[in-house]
């Protein structure tokens, strides 16, 4: 399914004449006349369709379910166990690896048990869940050809796109087969959109509906340019506005996957904020460019670098930013150890800094711990709070203070009673609690209640919890 963006949702495809009109465009725009051959009026994608549309492919996903029986039910018809249904659900995607390798969105993925893919010929294989990201909304599949080679996209450099390029959009929307619609680029590196904290979309006006999740935005070349996530429509239907992730974040993904397993964000280790009229004019500056830098995390590659707090970072490699999350995609497509030259304003003279981007430091989600005994903590799995575990979670990698974060609570567990996944334990009976071996020990003593200061949705909250 296409992701919601909002509330808003959906589309609708172009007509015969309106494909005739933009194939045509560039005859009116250079000449400025009707057409005056056979061949002119005749003017057509489907050479770049044939090409294009094998390598897209239609992705079925299938979950468990299980229906809880009601109270009434119980009462009326006596112990009913509770029942379970398949769910299915239905998305595209795009066969980037000639064995086998898809690329989909983690939307149309997410939550399912089993995975199947039918190829453009009809030929069905289950899949396999190689990589699953759900801050960049991409996740990657792989089946077993059984050595038969498959047809592929290319990536597109996707820095050389402009607004007004060409694009078709081709997948399988509503499930009634696979589909082509046509457009153009309509805007480039949107951030605002809210549907993951590594924006940085292209936009189209090519029609995309439900179902073409996952699905490829390919260019005149018969390249990928981008993976098609969402769309804004107040109506339901199509209102010419939709988003592809581009095709520089999209092979990031799938090379991490195929080579590491796992998608490591890099980081630059700064926190910024986009530059107002107000903050432009107070900086001397004709108008408002670039981001300002807010913070600089110690000893981070933005500090090792020689960043400051105050400098206006207007572009990374040529590119310009407009806000933080522009700059977090820009450095995120890079490879960690990889440098990225960034374009900056010190005291209104611009310099050039390499920065090397690396992994946030600090304890990951593998460093969790579960909590066991007798204690208020029984059953919640906490994990030291680092900029390495916030970058995983869409935290703060700049919160002040240190502290246990709560990953998870069990259910019917002693934990559940006092606390809920994302607080975090700054002190327990007085004492600061930095590292899960102090929380730990804390929680030894021989005692019924414990003093306890959490942070919870920002606020500090303070009290006694008792067994």
């Amino acid at each position: 399914m296409t992701k919601h963006v909002s509330k808003f949702l959906v589309i609708a495809g172009l007509s015969v004449l309106a494909l005739l009109a933009i194939a045509l465009m560039p005859l009116y725009a250079s000449a400025q006349r009707l057409p005056e051959s056979r061949a002119e009026i005749n003017l057509t994608f489907a050479p770049l369709v044939r090409e294009a549309s094998p390598a897209v492919v239609n992705v079925f996903t299938e979950r468990t379910v299980t229906s809880r029986v009601s109270p009434m039910e119980q009462l009326l018809y006596g112990n009913i166990p509770p029942q379970q249904r398949k769910q299915s659900s239905l998305g595209s995607g795009v066969i980037v690896g000639s064995d086998g390798v898809i690329v989909t969105n983690n939307h149309v993925i997410e939550g399912a048990d089993t995975f199947r893919v039918v190829l453009s010929d009809r030929r069905e294989y289950p899949a396999e869940l190689v990589l699953a990201d759900e801050r960049t909304d991409l996740a990657v599949l792989k089946i077993d050809t059984e050595g038969a080679v498959l047809p592929t996209l290319p990536y597109a450099d996707t820095r050389a796109v402009q607004v007004g390029d060409l694009v078709l959009a081709i997948g399988n929307p509503f499930g009634v087969g696979q589909t082509v619609t046509s457009g153009i680029i309509s805007a480039t590196a949107r951030t605002d959109v809210g549907i993951s904290d590594y924006a940085f979309f292209l936009q189209t006006d090519a029609a995309v509906n439900p179902g073409n999740s996952g699905g490829a935005l390919v260019n005149a070349k018969g390249e990928l340019v981008g993976v098609n996530t969402a769309i804004f429509s107040r109506s339901g239907g199509s209102n010419g506005i939709g988003f592809a992730i581009p095709a520089e974040m999209v092979k990031r993904v799938v090379d991490a996957a195929i080579n590491e397993g796992t998608f490591v964000r890099p980081w630059l280790g700064l926190a910024a904020q986009t530059v107002s009229y107000d903050i432009a004019k107070a900086q001397g500056l004709e108008r408002p460019v670039g981001v300002m830098v807010t913070e600089v995390y110690a000893k981070g590659p933005a500090d090792d670098a020689g960043l400051r707090r105050g400098d206006l970072i207007t572009a990374i490699d040529g590119r310009e930013v407009f806000d933080e999350k522009g700059l977090k995609f820009l450095a995120a497509i890079r490879n960690p150890g990889e440098a990225a030259r960034l374009t900056v304003l010190r005291g209104g003279r611009p310099q050039t800094i390499a920065v090397t981007v690396e992994p946030p430091p600090g304890a990951t989600e593998a460093d969790i711990v579960l909590m066991e005994g007798r204690n208020a903590f029984s059953g919640a799995r906490v994990v030291e709070l680092s900029p390495r575990l916030a970058e995983e979670n869409g935290l703060d990698p700049f919160q002040k203070g240190s502290g246990i974060y709560i990953y998870s609570v069990a259910r019917r567990s002693i934990a559940r009673n006092f606390f809920r996944p994302g607080d975090i334990i700054r002190s327990v009976n007085g004492v600061s609690t930095k590292t899960v071996k102090e929380l730990q020990s804390a929680v030894k003593q021989d005692s019924n209640s414990w003093d306890v200061e959490i942070e919870r949705n920002g606020r500090t909250v303070r009290g006694t919890v008792r067994l």
